[in-house]
């Protein structure tokens, strides 16, 4: 009973980190209070206790740790920020057990699949390992292994996971609004996309699509016929990490003008494109050495709608306006606020958080800290955050925290301003309304000739529905006049028979 074990490792983690005390300022868990812990575990923060006790519960728990670490509706700053601390990394697997997973996933021997194959790992994490390695062809490839056996300890650790969420939305007051089921549900979705390379092949292939020819981003190319769910192979990248500042400098690449490339790449994603990389930390990113951006591991990507698209520029644009009615207004708009809160308790709410922002200059404001405001802000109004918003708020302070270590003089909004003008004036003036049509023409082509048939048939079965209405009615007075004839009927007679 290998759950059984689990459960009696996750229960000592608790006991030894002191993670009662989560719980034990609630009324329904007062009883927690009396439960043992280790001695010197009170004398640590309780939100470094958590991170780590995620990281000796290892690489599962590491993972939902940083999920959570992205859900400021949901955790306290202080937890947030310190489960952002999470690192996942883990020793590498033996190289015999990537070589067997490759041959039995892509059913041929790694001598014939690959001219050379370096049994050492590039890179290792709770997931998979990169091995560098070269075709026949010449190309050199990273090839992307997952861990074998992976799947039993993630659906046991996922088992867990959801007896403690369901215990916690029974012992909390906010249990029911904070959806701990819900956030497990999100994370099991997150954690079985991630075991499906072929899903990250596809991501990696739409984006380097969306940025064929680029002057500002290179992505690498999938060679699919080495690819499977458990195996990816893609083109080799040779670049310079990019928090190796000095590495760049020495190299000639102009740092001002790489940061601003960061946020133009990230809003050509997000509102011309709805689709973007979501996982832009330093790990994944290279520069080469013509000054581009390498993007690396597209496990994680975001889509927005249009509807999600036009809320962030209304929301950026009021902001920077300082019309916090149009930023509370939106919230309500959107729907995920209830429909009977006040926009003036709302926007007074946001007005507290955003207004200390504005002692800054402008180029010192961060994107990424006011979505982070105002989503702890949505706590007190029950405010459910869809899922692209938090990876987009995640990403966005990626971005900036890169663009700023390259150049502490990037100015945000000057590089977004125009971008968000001219992205709300494309969605909302002539020229939007010109494209629609366009969209629409071969529609209205077919239905306009038929549209006089069309209204003539719905003319017809209006006049079918009033007479099979009218027609009921008659039936029913009918029945009704025949019932009082029957009683008075009834009464005759019995009149006659006593008299």
């Amino acid at each position: 009973m290998k759950w059984l074990s689990r459960f009696t490792v996750i229960g000592k983690t608790v006991y030894r980190y002191g993670l009662t005390d989560l719980l034990a300022g609630q009324p329904k868990a007062a009883w927690l209070r009396r439960l043992p812990c280790a001695a010197e575990a009170r004398e640590t923060p309780l939100p470094v206790r958590l991170r780590l006790a995620l990281e000796s519960l290892g690489p599962i728990f590491v993972k939902l740790g940083q999920v959570l670490s992205t859900r400021p509706d949901l955790l306290p700053p202080e937890y947030a920020l310190e489960l952002a601390k999470l690192q996942d990394k883990v020793p590498p697997f033996d190289a015999d057990l990537s070589r067997r997973q490759i041959e039995q996933s892509l059913g041929k021997p790694v001598h014939e699949l690959f001219a050379a194959f370096e049994t050492e790992p590039v890179a290792s994490a709770s997931i998979a390992q990169v091995h560098r390695a070269r075709l026949h062809s010449g190309e050199a490839v990273a090839v992307k292994v997952l861990r074998p056996n992976l799947t039993p300890v993630i659906e046991q650790d996922l088992a867990l996971m959801r007896v403690g969420a369901w215990l916690l939305e029974r012992l909390l007051p906010d249990g029911k609004r904070l959806k701990p089921r819900a956030v497990v549900a999100e994370f099991d979705k997150y954690l079985h996309d991630e075991l499906d390379l072929l899903r990250e092949a596809a991501n990696a292939s739409q984006l380097g699509r969306n940025f064929q020819n680029s002057d500002m981003l290179i992505v690498p190319k999938v060679f699919y016929d080495y690819c499977s769910r458990d195996v990816l192979t893609m083109e080799w990248m040779d670049g310079t990490p990019i928090a190796d500042i000095d590495t760049l400098r020495a190299k000639g690449i102009d740092l001002p003008t790489l940061a601003v490339y960061g946020v133009e790449i990230f809003f050509t994603q997000v509102f011309r494109q709805g689709f973007f990389h979501a996982d832009m930390h330093p790990g994944n990113i290279l520069v080469a050495d013509d000054g581009r951006y390498i993007a690396l591991d597209f496990g994680i990507v975001g889509s927005l709608t249009d509807y999600d698209k036009r809320y962030l520029a209304i929301n950026f644009l009021a902001f920077f306006n300082r019309d916090y009615h149009r930023v509370a207004t939106a919230h309500i708009e959107s729907g995920w606020v209830p429909p009977d809160t006040r926009a003036e308790e709302l926007e007074s709410a946001v007005r507290a958080v955003c207004e200390p922002f504005f002692n800054k200059p402008l180029a010192e404001i961060s994107f990424g800290l006011v979505l982070m405001r105002l989503f702890e802000t949505s706590r007190r109004f029950n405010v459910e955050i869809q899922p692209q918003l938090v990876l987009l708020q995640k990403t966005l302070l990626n971005i900036e925290g890169l663009g700023r270590q390259l150049d502490p003089n990037l100015d945000l909004w000057a590089t977004a301003k125009p971008f968000l003008m001219k992205w709300m004036d494309e969605q909302v003036g002539p020229k939007a309304l010109w494209r629609n049509l366009k969209q629409e023409a071969p529609d209205w082509a077919e239905i306009l000739p038929s549209l006089p048939r069309k209204l003539n048939m719905l003319v017809d079965e209006t006049r079918q529905q009033e007479m099979r209405d009218a027609y009921i009615h008659l039936v029913k007075t009918q029945q009704r006049q025949n019932l009082w004839l029957g009683v008075i009927a009834l009464a005759l007679v019995l009149i006659v028979l006593f008299k």
